[in-house]
């Protein structure tokens, strides 16, 4: 006896928390590469609304060589795909609907990426060389910037999967 009213079916779409996932892990893989840092900061206009933008998609900005070490430098990066995936999945709202709701699935990735840009920068400044409790809550505030910005592609790739 099933639990649930849904019939288990298997096709070729993902869970909405899985493609969101999906979606963070290449904003994070793509827009924080340093390749992709490396042409946003020198080849879009700072004072414009689309280079700001492309601009902080560089914000989870990864790079292969640190100075203080590699994993110091990329906790945030990995923080943030983590921190993401888990609260993906723990958002309740699209699972417990009684009508799987489009808007119900795009709003809990958008603000599951939000929450997890903020919750990411936050332990990385705490966790990283010298964190200081002010510099984490500024840290915070710039991640929670980028995943307002950023976390609308989070919750368009959570309407691709089902419930």
């Amino acid at each position: 006896m099933a639990l649930t009213n849904r019939p288990r079916t298997v096709g070729r779409y993902g869970t909405a928390a899985g493609t969101g996932t999906l979606a963070a892990f290449l904003l994070v893989a793509v827009g924080g590469s340093p390749m992709y840092v490396g042409w946003a900061q020198g080849h879009t206009d700072p004072t414009g609304a689309g280079g700001w933008f492309l601009r902080l998609l560089a914000w989870p900005a990864w790079r292969w060589h640190a100075d203080e070490g590699l994993l110091t430098a990329n906790l945030r990066a990995i923080l943030l795909i983590v921190a993401a995936a888990a609260l993906l999945y723990l958002l309740p709202g699209p699972q417990v609907d009684r009508v799987a709701a489009s808007g119900s699935q795009f709003l809990s990735g958008w603000g599951a990426y939000a929450l997890a840009a903020g919750v990411a920068a936050l332990l990385a400044t705490l966790l990283g060389p010298g964190g200081t409790l002010y510099a984490a809550f500024q840290a915070a505030s710039a991640g929670v910037t980028y995943g307002f910005f950023a976390g609308w592609i989070v919750g368009l790739a959570s309407l691709g999967g089902r419930a």
